[in-house]
């Protein structure tokens, strides 16, 4: 078994892309918040850089991009994979999706390394159907090899059950849920007060967040429809929304918000500062249908003290527990409702939900405990296959 670096084992990620999704962040957020002080970690994209590429770049970790678009990439693809996993022969190869997790199986099959294989899966499957064809058929020849890796990591309760349901071998199956870092996901007064100026949002305004790419599973209709009925019975009442895609030059998005409201529904497009953002908001809201396993950003908005009222996808609830509010998917008016019982709270009984939230955060999903959990993971089936 080969060690670098101070002695310390080398693990590959591998995983589909590397732009603002929830795996990820998931993924830096592990590499930035102590993985790399017991491993050499070094990690693989199917496809580009992306966003969060060079941030894990700026961490002195290893980037490689197989830069895999279209039919004709595929070949070259997989000799440079090929290629770069027989040069670093790691000891522990991490897929990270469903591509991912083919692409770490293919790469350990065909390099005759015998490193430690994980699948790592941060997603609920509710029905197969919502899912794209492609994709539909990865998560079928996943399904088929899934007794092939040593450990099969998910991200939520839900999501293992769902997966073994569907007939993933459960023998293996662990679940790790997303760690927050609630060093970096604070609340300061100071912070909120200079980003309402920057957005013209008055001191005593209350603020609605949320923060998600533009995808179907995130349902942005039924919140825009949610912010533009609360917007309109509450005139102090402004929304913060942020993402991909979540922009004021979406005439899909824009068309639905009335002319008379639209200067207290602030759609912002993607940032990156999410952390600054969220210390101006008194209540977050998560609006997805499906898809969502564990949902990093509600761990973000609670170790940021904030309420949050969620619909009850992936381990939403397990999450929140009672501090927020959960309300069925799909349901416009229970989403209403959540929002504004919060809302309509005294804020000292808002404040100290927010306090509640965050020290929920800090005893079950901070960071470093997270961390701790994996390097247990890593050294455990090192430990299996040296026997």
């Amino acid at each position: 078994m080969q060690f670098l670096r101070n002695n310390k084992p080398i693990v590959i990620h591998l995983i589909n892309g590397l732009e603002t999704g929830g795996a990820e962040k998931a993924l830096f957020n592990l590499i930035n918040g102590g993985l790399e002080k017991k491993y050499t970690n070094h990690v693989i994209s199917l496809s580009n850089l992306g966003k969060i590429g060079p941030d894990i770049q700026a961490l002195g970790v290893p980037v490689t991009t197989l830069n895999m678009k279209g039919v004709w990439s595929v070949l070259p693809a997989l000799l440079k994979l090929h290629h770069t996993i027989k040069e670093i022969n790691p000891d522990i190869i991490q897929g990270w999706m469903y591509h991912g997790n083919l692409a770490a199986l293919f790469a350990r099959k065909m390099t005759k390394c015998k490193s430690a294989l994980i699948w790592n899966i941060h997603h609920t499957l509710y029905d197969i159907k919502l899912e794209k064809l492609m994709t539909r058929q990865v998560i079928r020849l996943n399904r088929l090899f899934s007794s092939s890796p040593d450990m099969l990591l998910y991200v939520s309760q839900q999501s293992r059950k769902l997966h073994e349901n569907y007939g993933y071998k459960p023998e293996t199956g662990f679940v790790l849920p997303n760690g927050t870092d609630v060093d970096k996901f604070s609340f300061s007064q100071a912070t909120g007060k200079k980003i309402r100026a920057q957005l013209d949002v008055p001191d005593d305004a209350r603020v609605v967040g949320h923060a998600a790419r533009l995808h179907p599973m995130k349902n942005h209709p039924m919140l825009i429809q949610a912010a533009v009925i609360i917007a309109s019975k509450s005139p102090d009442v402004h929304f913060l929304f942020a993402g991909k895609g979540v922009a004021s030059d979406n005439d899909k998005l824009t068309t639905m918000i009335p002319s008379s409201i639209e200067s207290r529904i602030h759609l912002l497009g993607e940032r990156n500062d999410i952390s600054e953002l969220m210390c101006a908001m008194d209540v977050y809201c998560l609006s997805s249908s499906w898809g969502e396993a564990f949902p990093i950003v509600l761990g973000e908005a609670m170790s940021t003290m904030i309420p949050c009222v969620a619909t009850d996808v992936g381990d939403s609830e397990l999450i929140i527990g009672d501090t927020g509010v959960i309300v069925p998917p799909d349901n416009l008016e229970a989403f209403v409702e959540g929002i504004e019982d919060i809302l309509s709270m005294p804020r000292e009984e808002r404040n100290l939900m927010g306090k509640n939230a965050r020290t929920r955060i800090e005893k079950n999903f901070s960071l470093v405990a997270i961390v701790e959990q994996l390097n247990s993971i890593y050294a455990d089936l090192l430990t299996e296959k040296q026997i």
